[in-house]
C-alpha cells in the first residue's frame, strides 16, 4: 500500500508556461523513489510543489497529492505547517543557504522539536546532541552551540539531515543531498539515510542527476525530462535495459576507463525552454531516433513488461522497425576523432617541494603565531600532451596548489619549472599556463560580451596585430570549442552552464597556453553537459598537444581523461602513479577509502571503508603521518612521516605499510 501518492501533478507559472506537466508516482513505506534527470527538467520544482513551498509566480493548477490518506492540496495552510517538518521533511540542495546564519545549529534543531513534539529546554538540548551524534558529527555536545559558518560543507549537510529527522517524518524529500560533497562525505550521508530508513521505515523521494547514487540507493526510478516523467521502472529494470532514448543517452554519456579511447556520447542541445514545445515529443529535437510522428503527436504513456515509458518507439511494431533503421548519433561520431599531435613524455611542468603557508596572526600587533600549511612540500611533473589528475577531499590544498603554480598565490618555498625555466620569484608571462575555474558564471564578467572577455587577455599580453586580427582569432576559438561565431556578441547570462564553461575554456586558449589547470570544471554540470566538455578537452589535447592539471573529486572523470593520478591529503601527495595503477590497485589507505566511497552503476564497488572523523585543520596537522588519526592500519611508527615507497617504476606511496 502506498504511503505517498502523486496523481497528474501540474505546476505552472502565472503567465501560463507549464513547469511540471502531469506527473504521477507513488512511494511505499520504507521505499526510495528516485527522480532522475538534467537540470531544468522540473525535479526541484516538483519537490517544492509537493511541500507547497512554491515561489511567487508559480502555482499548482492540477492533480492531487495524498500523504498517508490525507489530500495535501485540500489542507488549510495552518494544517500544512503541521505536515511540513513533521509528517514530511525536506533536505535542500545547498545547506549553506538553508541554515539560519545567526542561530546556532542546536537552536535550529530545537525549533523542530518544539513545534512537532513539544520538547523544550534541557530535554530538547539533549535530543539535539543525540541527533547530531546520530548523523555522525564529532563532539556533538560542543558543536550544538556553534553557528553554521563554523562548520564544513559536509557538516552543514548533516545538520540539515538532523533537522529533517528531528520531526520523525514518514517521508523525506532529499533534493540533490550530496551534489556539493566529496565522495567520502557523500558515502557517509547516503549510508546514514539508508540506516535511518531501515530503522524507522521512512519513505524517501531522492532527487538527483547522479546515476551512481541512484544505483546504490533507489528501489524504483522515474526519469524526468522537460516537466514529464518519460520512463518509470524498478532500479534493476532501468540499469539492465533503459527503454527511453533519453535514458539510454544518459547512460552512454557516463565517463569510465572503458571509453577512454573514444568520445563520449554527449546529448546535443539542452532541455527546451518552458512552454516551447506544445505538441510532439519534447525530446525529439535532441533524439537521433526521432521521425515525423515524434514532432507531430505527443507520445502516450505505454506499459512495456510491467514498466512505463513515454515514447512512440513502443506503441507499434512498425515504429519499432523505423527506430531500428534510424542511425545512432554515437555510431556516427565514434572513430571520427584522431590524434593530430604526437605526445612526448618530457616534463613540461616540474614542481619540487612546493609549499604555500598562510600566516596566522593574533593580537594588536598582529604577531604571527602559526601557519596554515595549505600546500606542504608537493612534488609532481606533467609531461607535454599528458593529463595529471589531482584528487582528494575538499580542504586538502588542490585549488591552492593550482593557484600557486600560476602565482595567483605566493609560494612560501619550493621550485616550479616550466619548460626548464624557473617561475618562482620571476616575472615570466602567464600565457604559457592558464586556469579554467569551477564556476564559469562566477569567473566570467557579466558586464562584458564574449568577444570582450576573450580579447581581454590577448590585449594585455600583446597577442595579435590589431583588434581585427584578434577578432579573427576569436572566431577560430569559438569554432574550436563548438560555439557559433555570432554568439560572441552575447553576454554570459544568455548561455547555458555548459556553454559558459566552453567560453571559459576558449578564454584560456586565447593566449595559446601549453598547460591548462582545470579546477573542477565539470562538477556543477549534468552528466550530458559533462560529456560535451570532456570530449572537448580530449579533442583539444589531441589537436594542440595541451597538458592538463585536472583538479577533481569525480573519480569516473579521472578514469576517462587522466594518464596519471596524484592523491592529495592535508597539503601533501600520499600516492601517485598511472591511472591504471592508482585506480585499479590503490595502496594508501586513504586512496582505498576514496575509491570505496564512489557509487558505481554496475554495483561492483569495493567494500566501503568508512573514514572516522573529519579532515584535520591544516593549521594544526597531526604529527607524523597526517592520515594516522583516521587510519585503521595506524601503527607506532606512524608517529614519523613516511618516506616514499616505490611500488613500481611509476607508482609510489607514502605509507609505512610498504616500507621495507
Amino acid at each position: 500500500m502506498s504511503l505517498f501518492k502523486v496523481d497528474k501533478l501540474v505546476t505552472r507559472l502565472r503567465n501560463g508556461a507549464t513547469i511540471v506537466d502531469g506527473i504521477s508516482f507513488d512511494i511505499a513505506a520504507g521505499e526510495t523513489f528516485a527522480l532522475l534527470g538534467e537540470s531544468g527538467c522540473g525535479k526541484s520544482m516538483t519537490a517544492l510543489s509537493l511541500m507547497r513551498l512554491l515561489p511567487d509566480g508559480v502555482v499548482n493548477t492540477g492533480g492531487a497529492v495524498q500523504m498517508d490518506g490525507a489530500a495535501l492540496f485540500d489542507l488549510p495552510e495552518h494544517d500544512m505547517r503541521e505536515v511540513r517538518g513533521g509528517t514530511m521533511a525536506m533536505i535542500f540542495q545547498e545547506p549553506g543557504l538553508s541554515l539560519n546564519p545567526v542561530m546556532t545549529v542546536g537552536a535550529q534543531i530545537a525549533e523542530v522539536l518544539a513545534l512537532h513534539h513539544g520538547i523544550k529546554g534541557a530535554a530538547a538540548n539533549a535530543r539535539c546532541i543525540e541527533l547530531l551524534t546520530q548523523v555522525g558529527i564529532p563532539d556533538a555536545a560542543r558543536r550544538v552551540d556553534e553557528y553554521p559558518f563554523q562548520l564544513s560543507g559536509g557538516m552543514k549537510q548533516r545538520v540539515m539531515i538532523a533537522m529533517a529527522l528531528a520531526g520523525s517524518p514518514k517521508l523525506l524529500i532529499a533534493d540533490e543531498p550530496t551534489t556539493a560533497l566529496d565522495v567520502t562525505i557523500q558515502a557517509q550521508v547516503l549510508q546514514l539515510l539508508r540506516e535511518t530508513q531501515d530503522t524507522t521505515g521512512m519513505a524517501m523521494l531522492l532527487i538527483t542527476h547522479d546515476l551512481g547514487v541512484v544505483a546504490e540507493n533507489a528501489h524504483r526510478v522515474g526519469v524526468m525530462y522537460a516537466g514529464q516523467i518519460v520512463e518509470q521502472s524498478t532500479r534493476e529494470q532501468l540499469f539492465a535495459k533503459p527503454l527511453h532514448p533519453y535514458t539510454q543517452k544518459l547512460f552512454a554519456a557516463l565517463p569510465d576507463a572503458r571509453r577512454s579511447g573514444q568520445p563520449l556520447s554527449a546529448i546535443l542541445g539542452s532541455v527546451p525552454p518552458l512552454g516551447s514545445i506544445t505538441q510532439g515529443c519534447r525530446f525529439a529535437p535532441r533524439c537521433d531516433k526521432a521521425w515525423a510522428l515524434c514532432r507531430e503527436q505527443t507520445p502516450e504513456w505505454t506499459v512495456v513488461d510491467g514498466r512505463g515509458v513515454r515514447c512512440h518507439l513502443y506503441q507499434s511494431a512498425e515504429e519499432r522497425v523505423l527506430s531500428a533503421e534510424s542511425p545512432r548519433a554515437s555510431d556516427r561520431t565514434l572513430g571520427t576523432q584522431h590524434s593530430v599531435f604526437s605526445t612526448t613524455h618530457s616534463a613540461l611542468l616540474q614542481v619540487s617541494d612546493l609549499q604555500v603557508h598562510f600566516p596566522i596572526r593574533k593580537g594588536i600587533l598582529q604577531r604571527v603565531i602559526g601557519n596554515v600549511k595549505a600546500v606542504d612540500g608537493v612534488s609532481l611533473s606533467i609531461p607535454q600532451g599528458r593529463t595529471l589528475a589531482l584528487v582528494g577531499e575538499s580542504g586538502c590544498g588542490k585549488t591552492t596548489l593550482g593557484k600557486a603554480l600560476l602565482r595567483l598565490l605566493p609560494a612560501t618555498a619550493g621550485s616550479v619549472q616550466f619548460a626548464g625555466k624557473e617561475l618562482i620569484g620571476t616575472d615570466a608571462a602567464r600565457s604559457t599556463m592558464q586556469m579554467v575555474f569551477q564556476d564559469p558564471y562566477a569567473s566570467l564578467n557579466p558586464k562584458m560580451r564574449v568577444a570582450e572577455i576573450l580579447e581581454e587577455g590577448m590585449s594585455a599580453l600583446g597577442i595579435g596585430d590589431d583588434s581585427a586580427a584578434r577578432q579573427t582569432h576569436i572566431d577560430g576559438l569559438l569554432d574550436k570549442v563548438g560555439l557559433a561565431r555570432e554568439s560572441k556578441w552575447r553576454y554570459p547570462h544568455e548561455f547555458s552552464g555548459g556553454q559558459r564553461q566552453r567560453i571559459a575554456i576558449a578564454r584560456a586558449l586565447a593566449v595559446s597556453p601549453q598547460l591548462l589547470i582545470c579546477d573542477e570544471p565539470t562538477s556543477a554540470l549534468d552528466v550530458s553537459v559533462q560529456a560535451q566538455i570532456l570530449n572537448l578537452l580530449k579533442e583539444l589535447q589531441q589537436e594542440l598537444g595541451l597538458s592538463y592539471l585536472f583538479i577533481t573529486h569525480n573519480l569516473a572523470v579521472v578514469e576517462y581523461l587522466a594518464h596519471e593520478v596524484c592523491v592529495m591529503y592535508l597539503g601533501r601527495v600520499v600516492e601517485r602513479g598511472t591511472t591504471e595503477e592508482v585506480m585499479r590497485s590503490p595502496k594508501h589507505p586513504y586512496t582505498q577509502a576514496l575509491l570505496s566511497a564512489v557509487p558505481r552503476i554496475d554495483g561492483a564497488g569495493r567494500e566501503y571503508v568508512k573514514l572516522e572523523g573529519d579532515l584535520p585543520s591544516p593549521a594544526n596537522p597531526p604529527a607524523g603521518c597526517h592520515f594516522a588519526p583516521r587510519c585503521a592500519h595506524a601503527m607506532t611508527v606512524c608517529s614519523h612521516y613516511p618516506d616514499a615507497s616505490r611500488i613500481s617504476t611509476t607508482h609510489q606511496v607514502h605509507c609505512h605499510l610498504y616500507n621495507k
